[in-house]
């Protein structure tokens, strides 16, 4: 039996092997609704099936953040304030990949050292996601880093950032804070709970 576009089908099965799938409409019309300074909102009319749908969304370069973990287990974490959500919170060093042909794990690389003044000797993709799939089309990837040591050059930082705050969390308590509540940053909740998924799996093998 055929599944029309856009339909649903039952799910059978633990759901183990699915994986999200790529798949491109044929985009009748894109333009900018609106110019940012960092991203614009694009307005897109596409076919689906036997209709044509307009949708706005953010059009983002994406962005690569860093697990930074210690030889004790400790995760760096930094807070700053975001304007958005009048919130100083707790996140993990992250930026955007908005230098043209750089691969996201040199983006991490340069970022750990802009923000944390931090070289890291091992990197390895930790998990990627895409955090507002409805309205954003940024993905965002996540390393973990690990065999850390000082930057050669130490970073000047301005506006957000002059105040940054910097705190080595063991990965448990970081853990906690994201599954009680206290700290709800989506970068820094996926990216701890991954690593302490990682590392408990690496000590039951």
């Amino acid at each position: 039996m055929m599944t029309e576009v856009g339909a649903s089908s039952p799910s059978t099965g633990s759901g183990t092997g699915l994986r999200d799938e790529p798949f491109e409409p044929e985009v009748v019309r894109s333009d900018i609704a609106f110019a940012g300074r960092v991203w614009d909102i694009r307005s897109e009319t596409f076919r689906y099936g036997d209709e044509e749908l307009t949708r706005e969304y953010m059009d983002h370069p994406g962005a690569a953040a860093i697990l930074a973990l210690d030889d004790e287990g400790r995760v760096l974490l930094i807070q700053q304030y975001r304007h958005p959500i009048r919130h100083r919170d707790w996140e993990l060093p992250a930026g955007l990949l908005d230098v043209p042909g750089e691969a996201p794990v040199e983006a991490a690389k340069r970022e750990l050292a802009e923000e944390a003044d931090l070289e890291a000797e091992h990197w390895e993709p930790l998990v990627a996601h895409f955090p507002t799939p409805g309205g954003c089309n940024e993905v965002i990837h996540i390393f973990l880093a690990t065999g850390l040591r000082p930057a050669a050059v130490a970073h000047d930082r301005e506006a957000e950032e002059a105040d940054m705050r910097l705190e080595w969390v063991p990965l448990s308590d970081a853990a906690d804070a994201v599954l009680d509540g206290r700290m709800r940053n989506g970068v820094l909740a996926l990216g701890v709970l991954a690593a302490e998924r990682r590392a408990g799996a690496r000590r039951g093998a």
